[in-house]
């Protein structure tokens, strides 16, 4: 037997706004709210959902899980750029000039990546 991946828990101190920025990043949806949370998932359910939930300390290290994107209708520049212009903003995490991904930090500091295109990776 297997498990599927259902939702990943983000903790965060504005549940909305957070899921706003991945409703917009993502293409996802709002599939439920209550008092210090917000789910969004994807149209039709094919994917993961992301579960934002209050929490009351900030972000203080960096986070030991990261959400790797790759752009399905641009390329990577486009997509960084794109991303940067919802509230993303690139961070240095020591990843070096060599690398093939670009890091990113959402609204709260959680880093994320934009993956090379398929045919550079």
């Amino acid at each position: 037997m297997t498990s599927t991946l259902s939702a990943i828990a983000v903790d965060c101190r504005d549940p909305e706004s957070l899921a706003r920025f991945w409703c917009d990043a993502l293409g996802y949806h709002v599939h439920g709210e209550a008092e210090g949370y917000v789910g969004i998932a994807p149209e039709g359910g094919a994917g993961p959902r992301l579960d934002f939930l209050l929490v009351p300390e900030p972000r203080t290290v960096k986070n030991r899980l990261h959400l790797d994107l790759r752009a399905a209708d641009t390329d990577q520049d486009g997509e960084v750029a794109r991303l940067v212009s919802l509230g993303a903003r690139r961070v240095d995490v020591g990843q070096g000039p060599e690398v093939s991904w670009v890091v990113l930090a959402d609204p709260e500091g959680n880093e994320f990546c934009v993956l090379a295109d398929l045919e550079e990776a």
